[in-house]
């Protein structure tokens, strides 16, 4: 949010426009908060933390879109081909939240969004991933305005490549908003 300070202006902007200060936020509340759900989702989409699946096992000789694959041949998945595709997202090397809106601004998932997998295969944690990510983000949100400490002008937003995609370390402010909130 330190590199999107109007994301995190117009999420702050949202949570504190549908929910009451002392309303706990719940998973449910994702349904009236669609643009902070937009901003959770196209974090994962712009920022996935593996760009390719688990190892698989070909269990038999297959053809994927005319390449035949043999019987014994293992199979990476590259999720990150569907995540950055220009085929489904407007913008897909720029981090924009509207990827996940209609015109109306209502929030709406796309299937090319497959940051825990797909199919037999997908994250056993994905409900559980998905509805921490979002009472976490939005309680930050509603908390505190994150930003650079005094001299510091950016983030490094590319990610380091392993075994997993991680972040640069950096530091940030979390300056508390009960002030400008009435909390």
């Amino acid at each position: 949010m330190v590199a999107y300070p109007d994301v995190q202006a117009k999420v702050q902007k949202e949570i504190d426009a549908v929910l009451t200060p002392c309303q706990t936020i719940c998973y449910e509340d994702r349904k009236i908060l669609p643009y902070t759900n937009a901003v959770i989702h196209e974090v994962q989409r712009f920022s996935n933390v593996i760009s390719t699946g688990m190892p698989r096992l070909c269990m038999k000789d297959t053809m994927i879109r005319h390449f035949p694959i043999k019987k014994g041949s293992i199979i990476f998945s590259n999720m990150a081909s569907s995540l950055y595709d220009p085929k489904h997202w407007e913008t897909p090397r720029q981090f924009n939240p509207n990827h996940f809106l209609d015109k109306e601004g209502n929030f709406m998932c796309r299937e090319a969004f497959i940051p825990f997998s797909i199919g037999q295969r997908v994250c056993l944690g994905e409900h559980l991933a998905r509805t921490e990510l979002f009472v976490f983000f939005s309680n930050l949100m509603r908390a505190f305005t994150f930003q650079l400490p005094d001299g510091v002008k950016e983030v490094n937003i590319e990610p380091i490549w392993g075994a997993t995609l991680k972040p640069h370390n950096f530091e940030i402010c979390a300056v508390p908003r009960e002030a400008t909130v009435g909390v």
